[in-house]
């Protein structure tokens, strides 16, 4: 005797599964909603860069002159200077401020009091939450030349004139990097530690039945186990790399460090809003995303040729 056969169970239409989640749909509602005013609508205005845009005239009637504003950015005399103010800082991030997470992650991850290590994980999360003007007015009251508290220690050590830190051309780059780590540094653990405590335990038992001590341990566990992760932001990162941060260097530039502070968020802000070159100053921004985007690819490929899922 054959058995029955057995009714496939019955697919609900998708009308039902939408019903089902609707609220999860609805407050998904403000992000979608968010994206497309504030980054995906003002990409219309992207084509007065190739044009010579007048307000007047507006996006339709403006005359449209191709790639003018890119070959004039490309040979002018400021591109060079954009691009290695751009670039150094860009380096400096990457080889000072990138890691710094990862290494205060770690050195959290091995301590085994967990109300110091709480108690040092909210004390560094809590410079994310200053604006880069607060940030800015403590850097001034503490490295000045005329009333900075370290930068007159400084002095007391070193003796000779007072330095001033924050407007000489040599101290521009350092007193930024310096504020990125204090900043930056305690919030971007999250991520890290979140991958740490995913690692399985069970990993660590074998190691140590096994003979292997902490550094075996942190070689041959802890760092893989965070390697997806640090693959991912350090694809991210790539992105963000001709980004420099227009109020955090806008707020430090002065009359004595601009040849060095000047970056292309900045030039961006001069060209175009004091000097009302709008199609010029879009074709910069436009340059700089275009950049970005090819980085993000770039190192996504990178990525998995070199064995790593990658981002995408």
């Amino acid at each position: 005797m054959t058995p029955a056969a057995e009714t496939p169970p019955a697919v609900r239409p998708k009308s039902y599964r939408l019903l089902k989640h609707g609220w999860l749909y609805v407050m998904l509602l403000p992000g979608v909603a968010y994206f497309l005013i504030f980054r995906y609508w003002p990409m219309y205005g992207l084509s007065i860069a190739f044009q010579d845009y007048l307000p007047f005239l507006g996006y339709q009637d403006s005359p449209w002159v191709g790639l003018k504003h890119f070959e004039e950015l490309f040979a002018g005399p400021d591109f060079g200077r954009l691009m290695f103010n751009t670039g150094l800082l860009a380096l400096l991030t990457v080889l000072f401020v990138f890691p710094a997470p990862i290494v205060v992650a770690l050195m959290l991850n091995e301590m085994r009091r967990q109300v110091v290590r709480r108690s040092i994980q909210s004390i560094i999360y809590i410079p994310h939450f200053l604006s880069w003007t607060i940030v800015a007015s403590v850097t001034y009251l503490l490295f000045s030349a005329d009333f900075g508290v370290i930068a007159g220690w400084i002095n007391d050590i070193v003796g000779g004139p007072r330095a001033d830190y924050v407007a000489q051309e040599e101290w521009f780059r350092p007193v930024v990097v310096l504020q990125l780590l204090w900043k930056q540094t305690g919030w971007g653990t999250i991520i890290y530690l979140a991958a740490l405590a995913g690692v399985d335990t069970q990993l660590y038992e074998a190691a140590r039945v096994d003979g292997a001590g902490r550094w075996r341990q942190f070689w041959h566990i802890t760092l893989p186990g965070i390697r997806p992760a640090i693959v991912v932001m350090a694809i991210l990162t790539t992105g963000h790399l001709l980004d420099s941060g227009f109020e955090q260097i806008w707020l430090m530039t002065t009359s004595l460090n601009r040849s060095v502070a000047d970056v292309f968020d900045t030039y961006v802000y001069y060209i175009g809003i004091t000097q009302g070159s709008y199609s010029y100053s879009t074709a910069v921004g436009l340059f700089k995303g275009v950049v970005g985007v090819l980085l993000i690819y770039g190192s996504n490929l990178l990525s998995k040729r070199l064995g790593e899922r990658g981002l995408f």
